[in-house]
Parts: structure tokens; sequence; C-alpha cells
């Protein structure tokens, strides 16, 4: 029933045809996490599936007018990322983290990406433009799963403390990889004529101009935040400079990436303000959840047993299977190097790789990006693979993060050891069993909050309790002038 209603509707009128869309891909998408939940697997998995669910190849509930109007949601949803990003690159993070993590996230993000190249560009054959722009790609990692099974397992440890700093730097050393990629690949898609020095410096020249243009833009941002400044009004003039500077970079053709990045670094840099950061962060569910039901509708699944003329002769699923395996291997490998060479202790080297194997959000933006910017057979057959990977990255993911604390002793599922305890009183003796258990069970009560308040919402409330005391100063003020004039 529920397709007869859009088809007919789609007949007759676009905008109801627009609404109805969007509203069955926000109920559908979150639907879908009811059932994935029990699950353990991450939102975004939930979202991928009901898109792909209600898309042409199956219930076909999104008409194709309403998948290429809002082809724009992944410029938008990219932007708040790369921004939020910015929030973790701060001249006092870099301090702590020191060079180390540095170094292990540069090791893990740019093996995952030599590895595929040479396995899809010189072993397999695959066309250079789709292998440079796909092994740029293998570098982002997810860090949503991670994150999450950290929470559940209540991990802690130098493993933990490395694996965060890790993933809070791999996204921007993605962003970064996937521009000059990008660029490089545009070069190479122009001919062999156009592949002198000026055309591989045009790429990083640009890169420089964008974030030089997103730090100019955090100047801005900062400028136009007094203190004085309501906090509906903060999101308001965040949120337009955001759409601003995609808007920009649209009409130059570039990637707004690492420019939103720039402005998102610069700003907690010379503000400090982390409140607006977790302000957004409350605000962009939505729009993250139409951009991934939206790329799951997008997915071709015909494309994955078919050989793309574009790509060459190797069928797509092979592809898929090849990079998810290879960029695994890269991961692991760059990760087990850069600890090495950072002196990290075993625990930490033997199976922090496990931990860095989602992907999700970033290389699905990045993709379809790209596939956008090269368009035709290459651009769908990018997609393609990145889609189909992510979704097994995701369901895999959290089981290898959760595997690599436990290899590493970051948890325990022993009560002795989550709730250590004295075994001896103050009289020298040995305290029986249930002594034991008591004061563990006391020590456990004491730690657990009445309620759990993320900073996210904490500040998305503060804003709108802030917007009712206003509203409601309003309505005082427009009384007492009734009563004047009485």
């Amino acid at each position: 029933m529920l397709i007869y209603l859009t088809q007919g509707i789609a007949e007759t009128n676009s905008a109801a045809t627009t609404i109805i869309s969007i509203a069955v891909m926000l109920f559908l998408g979150f639907a879908t996490t009811r059932l994935t939940e029990p699950l353990r697997l991450p939102n975004v998995t939930a979202y991928i599936l009901a898109g792909i669910l209600i898309g042409p190849y199956c219930l076909n509930l999104i008409p194709t007018s309403v998948i290429a109007g809002t082809d724009f949601l992944s410029d938008i949803a990219l932007a708040f990322i790369a921004f939020s990003t910015g929030e973790f690159f701060t001249i006092s993070a870099l301090k702590k983290n020191g060079l180390k993590v540095v170094l292990i996230t540069i090791m893990e993000a740019c093996l995952a990406t030599v590895f595929v190249f040479i396995v899809t560009y010189c072993i397999l054959g695959i066309d250079l433009v789709f292998s440079i722009v796909l092994s740029a790609l293998a570098s982002a990692t997810a860090p949503a799963s991670t994150v999450m099974t950290i929470r559940q397992t209540g991990a802690h440890g130098d493993f933990v403390d490395t694996l965060l700093q890790v993933v809070a730097l791999d996204d921007v050393v993605g962003l970064i990889e996937y521009s000059v990629a990008i660029s490089l690949a545009l070069a190479v898609t122009m001919g062999s004529s156009h592949l002198g020095v000026i055309n591989i410096v045009k790429p990083i020249v640009i890169n420089i101009a964008v974030l030089l243009l997103g730090g100019l833009f955090g100047v801005f941002l900062k400028l136009l935040m007094p203190q004085k400044r309501s906090k509906d009004n903060r999101l308001i003039i965040s949120v337009s400079l955001l759409f601003a500077f995609c808007g920009i970079c649209a009409i130059l053709d570039v990637s707004p990436l690492l420019g939103c990045m720039s402005m998102g670094t610069v700003y907690i840099n010379i503000t400090g303000d982390g409140k607006l950061f977790k302000q957004l962060n409350y605000f962009t569910p939505p729009i993250l959840l139409l951009f991934f039901v939206r790329s799951g509708v997008s997915f071709q699944l015909d494309a994955l047993v078919n050989t793309s003329v574009a790509v060459g002769n190797t069928p797509l699923l092979v592809v898929g299977i090849v990079y998810f395996l290879t960029r695994i291997v890269g991961k692991y490998a760059g990760a087990f190097g850069g600890c090495w060479l950072s002196g990290k202790r075993k625990e930490v080297r033997n199976y922090l790789g496990l931990a860095l194997i989602p992907q999700a959000g970033v290389a699905i933006g990045l993709a379809a990006l790209g596939a956008r910017t090269l368009g035709g057979e290459t651009g769908v057959a990018l997609e393609t693979v990145i889609l189909a990977s992510s979704i097994l990255y995701e369901l895999i993911g959290p089981a290898c993060a959760k595997l690599s604390l436990y290899l590493s002793k970051s948890y325990s599922t022993k009560l002795e050891d989550l709730v250590p305890t004295e075994e001896v009183d103050d009289n020298g003796e040995q305290k029986s069993a249930v002594e034991l258990l008591i004061e563990r069970i006391q020590a456990i009560q004491t730690e657990i909050p009445h309620m759990t308040v993320s900073d996210e919402e904490q500040a998305f409330l503060e804003a709108a309790e802030e917007q009712i005391a206003a509203l409601s100063t309003i309505h005082t003020g427009a009384v007492r002038n009734r009563r004047s004039m009485l």
C-alpha cells in the first residue's frame, strides 16, 4: 500500500513526493536500528540496510527524482563530520599525543593506501584513476564502533589511550589523502600530456588555499560568537557558515572537507569552545541518517556481479572482496610497524590493528563525493565497492574491537579485576568471600550514576532552555504592555 501511495503522489505533486520520501527515509532508518540494536551493530549499518530495502532493487519506495535531488546531502553531512574532526586537532592534543601517535596514525593510514593500490593496480590491473581514489579511501576509519565497544566493556589503559588518539587523527590523514588523490586522478583523466609539474603541484596549492580559506571562516565564526550570543543563535550562525563554505567550494569545484576541518581546528584553538561542537553533534543525527539511507538507496546491487568497463575486466564483487581483505592487512601492518617504531609495548603493538578495521561514515561520504566528481561508470563502481565493504566492516568491526581490547588485557570479565578490594581487614585477617562480595557490590553502587546525560544532549538542552526563557520574557513583556494600555 505504501508503494502505491508514494507512486501516486509522485505522479501528482513533486513537493509532497519529496516530503513523504524524507519522512519514509527518516522513519525506516530509525525502525531498522530497532532490529540491529539487539545484535549490537552500529546505526550506520542499519541506515544503509534501510536504504537498500526501500531502494529500487527491493521495495522501490523512493522516486529517482528525490534520489537525484538530494545529492547535496553528501556535502552537508561531510561538512559536519569534517568540522567536528577539527575539535580533536588542538595544539594541546598534539602536545599530549606526541610524535608517537602521529607516527602510528600515518603508518597505519598510508600502508593501507599503499597495499590497496599495489593489489588493485599492479596485480589486478584495475584502471589507474579508480585505483588511486579507492586506495586513498582505504585510509579512513570509523571510530564509532570502537568507541561504543570501549564504553560497553569499560576498558582502560595505555592500549585504549593510544587507540582513541589514533582514531581522532586518522580521519584527518584520510581527508588529506583523498583531497590529493582526487585531484591527481582528475589530472590523470585529462591525459598523460597534462601530467607535468604544474598539474602535480596544482592539487597541493588548491588544498593549501582551501585550508587557508577554512581557517579564515573559523576566525569569522569566532568573531560572530561573542559571550552574550544566545545558544540557539550560535547554532544558526555555525550551520549557516558551514553551508556557505560548502556552497563556495561547490562553485569552485573543490572538495570542502579540508576547509571545514581547518575551520573547526582554528575555531577550537582560538576559543577553546568545545560546547559548540557538542551542540552540533546533537543536532546532526537526522542529517547523517538521511545521508546514509540515501547512500543505501543509491547502492546498485546489480553492479556487484557485473564487470565495469571503466574499472577493468575484474568483476566488482571480486574488487570489493580484495579491497576488504587488503585494507585489513594494510591497517594491521601499519599499526604494528608504527607501534614498533615508537616503542609501544607488545600488547599495544600486536592488537591495535584489529581495532582499526571498521570503516563507514567518512569513507562513504568521500566515496559519494568521488562518484560525483569522477562521474560515469567509474563513480558508480567506486561507491558500490565502498558501500558493500563498509557493511562488512561494520558487521565484523565491533567484534574485532572487543577482541583487541580483551587480548590487550584492557578489560576483564572477572569481578575481582573489575572492582579490586583489600582482601585483608585492618586486623590483618583474611576476609571471607561473602565480605569481599558485599564490598565489591557497594563499590559498584557508588559508581553508578543516577542519570546519565551526554555532553551533546546537555549542550542542546541548554540552548533549548535559553530559547524558552527568551520567549517567556517576550511573552511577559507583551502581557505587561496590554495591562498598561487597559
